[in-house]
């Protein structure tokens, strides 16, 4: 590394020589023959004057690394600097000092480097504290239901229940798996939306009615905890382009937040407005508030786990990062306020709102095709998985194949002709999306209402199916009043021959 070099003379460190670099380096100023005081004022505030004249006193060398220099350029304006330097005393044949060697080595740029490695040092040692603070709550998480369903399914099996017993503990397994379900699709939102691989449906949507349907959603949990819930909504509704779906998510996001972290018998209070183009609904309780020092990482994924250490409220701390990433999608803003701890905590979404249109009329109630019987064939290489489902479905009124080898469907189908098909993707040998091709073109089963189920969810494999011929798609665990749902719009069930 090529060193700027001077020579300093006497007491006053006069510029006896200065080579090309070190001109270039003190910004090409003249000087030689000049003290430095003189030459280079900038230093006078700075420690390197202090250290020529120690240097010279004593007699001494000093050396310094990376330190920083504040140097004017050629404009006149300073700037920091780093450099290595050496300042080498001289002295004549009776031994006194004379003048001092300074051997200069900018190193701004390593400087910069390795603080720059530092820096990514730091953050991927707290992202790696990040995971393991979210693995650990994941497998607390996960434990939770486990429990109660493990106890339910052993006293279903002892078979010593009676007709009530037997309900609450089905009831027990039915919401707990509700409640796994829920924690793996909000883990898949997030690697989606981090993706960019989520895609919105953009349609008018009265945020009067997403607000609505939200306060549903997370109602038991207001009132199990005692809270008040206080709603102010304008008249009429402000209106919104989005995804009906995953706006009532940001709103029930926020709704579960305020209810977790406040106290029980709060007050939580949601108010929306609409104004110069712009729909603001705003979130505020009076929980246990936000510290300063965590305000700003509160839409970062689970930081949760620094918030409730006790995990009594339980969550994957990822709910107000999905609000933050699908309100962005939306082209909106969310941002939060609190006072500080035990202080309630506020939380604002703003949005871009549309021209309102007529509101949309209710649905036909006498288009319901719901309670009348299906010829259900259900295809699932895994026994327990197809017979429990078939059992449902029976328990509803329909009257069901199963089939668990798929190389038999397409015959079973032909002979049974069934009104709807329930096929597993991941099945062997054929899997789901070429046994529904196959199906499609046999005459009999050509329209047959053909639904996919499987546990990706993503829009490539959704695409898949469709293109295979499936007219619907559930995802794992299939949640069986949305089956029940879609079999009601199928319609009622088609005559058969023989």
């Amino acid at each position: 590394m090529p060193a700027g070099i001077a020579l300093l003379e006497g007491p006053e460190h006069v510029f006896a020589l200065a080579n090309p670099l070190y001109q270039s380096i003190v910004g090409g100023r003249a000087v030689v023959g000049r003290p430095i005081r003189d030459a280079l004022p900038e230093l006078e505030q700075q420690p390197f004057l202090a250290l020529l004249d120690e240097v010279y006193r004593r007699g001494t060398a000093h050396v310094g690394t990376g330190e920083v220099a504040l140097l004017a350029d050629t404009r006149g304006e300073l700037s920091p600097r780093h450099f290595n330097y050496v300042f080498q005393p001289t002295h004549d044949g009776a031994g006194q000092t004379t003048g001092i060697l300074v051997f200069c080595y900018e190193v701004s740029d390593q400087v910069r480097a390795q603080r720059h490695s530092e820096a990514l040092t730091r953050q991927l040692q707290q992202e790696h504290q990040r995971k393991d603070e979210f693995l650990a709550m994941l497998a607390h998480e996960l434990r939770n239901p486990l429990a109660p369903i493990s106890s339910a399914a052993e006293l279903l099996r002892g078979g010593h229940l009676d007709a009530a017993a037997t309900a609450a503990a089905a009831a027990v397994i039915v919401r707990q798996v509700r409640h796994m379900t829920a924690l793996v699709d909000d883990l898949l939102d997030v690697s989606r939306v981090t993706r960019g691989l989520v895609e919105i449906e953009r349609r008018p949507q009265w945020m009067g009615a997403v607000v609505l349907d939200a306060v549903e959603q997370v109602r038991p949990l207001i009132d199990a905890r005692g809270h008040t819930l206080t709603l102010e909504l304008p008249e009429p509704s402000p209106q919104v382009q989005g995804d009906r779906k995953r706006l009532v998510q940001i709103v029930a996001n926020l709704l579960t937040n305020a209810a977790k972290y406040t106290p029980d018998s709060g007050e939580i209070r949601l108010a929306m407005s609409a104004d110069d183009g712009r729909v603001e609904l705003s979130v505020a309780d009076d929980g246990i508030g936000i510290p300063a020092e965590l305000l700003s990482h509160v839409f970062e994924p689970f930081v949760q786990a620094r918030r409730s250490k006790d995990r009594g409220d339980g969550g994957l701390g990822i709910g107000l990062a999905l609000v933050k990433s699908l309100t962005e999608l939306h082209g909106g803003t969310v941002e939060c306020e609190s006072a500080g701890s035990g202080r309630g905590s506020r939380f604002t979404v703003r949005l871009p709102c549309t021209e309102a249109a007529d509101p949309p009329a209710a649905p036909d109630a006498a288009a319901d095709g719901s309670g009348l019987g299906h010829r259900i064939l259900v295809v699932d290489d895994n026994v327990d998985a197809a017979q429990m489902l078939a059992m449902l479905l029976r328990g509803s009124g329909h009257e069901v194949l199963v089939e668990t080898r798929p190389l038999e469907v397409v015959s079973r189908a032909e002979a049974y002709r069934p009104d709807v098909a329930l096929l597993d993707i991941g099945l062997p040998e054929l899997d789901g999306c070429e046994l529904a091709t196959r199906l499609r073109a046999r005459a009999t089963t050509a329209h047959t209402v053909l639904v996919a189920i499987s546990g990706y969810g993503q829009a490539a494999d959704r695409e898949r199916a469709r293109r295979a011929g499936f007219d619907h798609y559930l995802v794992k665990p299939v949640d069986f009043d949305v089956l029940e749902a879609l079999l009601g719009q199928a319609g009622g069930a088609a005559t058969h021959e023989g």
